[in-house]
């Protein structure tokens, strides 16, 4: 099986200018308490955001170059067996290939940010 070489991170607006404004992000309040950085792979990403940000509006969505990561990222089993990509370190904005405000498809998916 092979792995993703990109993973998606969901952001708050105030996150999400954290991440922009100071070049890094160490965490969510959930990250933080979990020790690593909660990505999601792009088949996970709609089911992500609709189990832990139900409620929440203006999201944005930030494509990560997991390759740029390196070993500080694991695969770790997580929600239903699912391999999930856990950073092991602050993301800092070199690793984001894309990034933007979230948005959904007709059908209700979560639509990935377009790179270059």
């Amino acid at each position: 099986m092979s792995l993703p070489a990109t993973a998606y991170k969901v952001l708050t607006a105030d996150q999400m200018a954290v991440l922009e404004h100071e070049g890094v992000f160490a965490g969510a309040p959930v990250d933080m308490a979990d020790g690593y950085i909660h990505l999601s792979t792009a088949t996970q990403l709609t089911e992500t955001v609709d189990k832990h940000f139900a409620d929440q509006t203006d999201l944005h969505i930030a494509a990560v170059d997991l390759e740029a990561m390196g070993e500080a990222v694991k695969w770790e089993e997580s929600r239903g067996g699912q391999l999930f990509p856990h950073l092991y370190a602050p993301l800092p904005l070199t690793a984001v290939v894309a990034y933007g405000p979230m948005k959904r498809d007709d059908d209700g998916t979560v639509r990935l940010p377009v790179t270059g």
